[in-house]
């Protein structure tokens, strides 16, 4: 089945490119906020409360700081939320019809899901601010961290299946001999995936880019209005986003009522990593996934080419 331009121009502003993945997304954080005000022992917000405040943001005053490059700052949202609307069109329409994949589309995902934090780093030293630098610079070494462990992690399932890099071949491969997660290799480096997916995230415990209590919330601290909205939206896409990626690839894909349940409990141990564990400082961050998610990266891919 192949989409003709109207219908992939349709599936792009309506599903799932902006309406569902942004609204699936938001219902997310309320999600995480929720159970993280229940681990604190407080209340926790309505479930409208996501949508309010983006309502909120997108009627506020657009704030540019004196000095800022406007160009460069207003754009830098836009980025990251335009990369996410396309990753979500490919992810979702692959899952559905994965004959129809395109040659290195897993690449072309690894290279969207790269631009928002790049976004948040052009943003951030366009804004002129000190903390604003100093987060952009720890999110530009996180970055630097946590990418090589994750190419590691996603060459596993390539290895496998023998060399294949189309997204969709990956999807039909398991549906027919079962999930890359029931090996040990695929189960090391689905693990590594979940935590870069953190780091991708800015979740605890890698939130120094963000920190409020050093930088006062660094690379978004100019902020406001608008542009502050698409930046959050972004960043509640990617919450439902990567973890349809990490069941893409490792756990069967989509294609199934199940596949609910499957995204579900991969954002419950994104939430639960969230909240049970301190920041990092910036050097321990970069050890961590160099030197420990780098090291256990190469286990994976051994062990995958011992098809174990």
């Amino acid at each position: 089945m192949t989409l003709s331009g109207w219908q992939l121009a349709f599936a792009f502003v309506v599903f799932p490119g902006v309406i569902f993945t942004a609204g699936v997304g938001l219902l997310l954080t309320w999600v995480d906020r929720f159970v993280s005000a229940r681990v604190q022992w407080r209340k926790g917000p309505p479930v409208y409360q996501p949508f309010a405040d983006m309502l909120k943001l997108l009627l506020k005053q657009t704030v540019v700081p004196a000095g800022a490059s406007k160009v460069t700052f207003l754009i830098a949202p836009l980025i990251g939320f335009t990369a996410m609307c396309i990753t979500a069109v490919l992810l979702f329409y692959v899952n559905f019809f994965p004959s129809d994949s395109f040659v290195g589309d897993l690449i072309v995902l690894v290279y969207l899901f790269a631009l928002p934090p790049l976004a948040t780093i052009i943003g951030a030293s366009a804004s002129r601010n000190p903390l604003s630098a100093v987060g952009a610079s720890r999110e530009m070494v996180l970055y630097l961290g946590y990418e090589l462990p994750f190419l590691l992690a996603l060459s596993v399932p390539i290895i496998l299946t023998g060399g294949k890099i189309r997204l969709g071949d990956l999807v039909m491969f398991q549906q027919a001999g079962g999930p890359f997660l029931a090996s040990w290799a695929g189960a090391i480096a689905a693990v590594i995936v979940l935590i870069c997916i953190q780091a991708k995230l800015g979740y605890p415990p890698f939130d120094m880019a963000e920190a409020e209590q050093e930088i006062m919330s660094g690379v978004l601290i100019e902020y406001s209005g608008a542009p502050l909205a698409v930046f959050r939206l972004t960043k509640a896409m990617m919450l439902l986003l990567l973890p349809c990626f990490l069941v893409t690839v490792f756990w069967g894909g989509l294609a199934s009522w199940w596949a609910i349940l499957k995204v579900i409990a991969v954002v419950v141990l994104v939430i639960l990593i969230k909240n049970t564990n301190p920041r990092f400082k910036i050097d321990h961050a970069l050890r961590f996934f160099w030197f420990i998610l780098g090291a256990l990266g190469i286990v994976a891919v051994i062990l995958a080419f011992a098809h174990l």
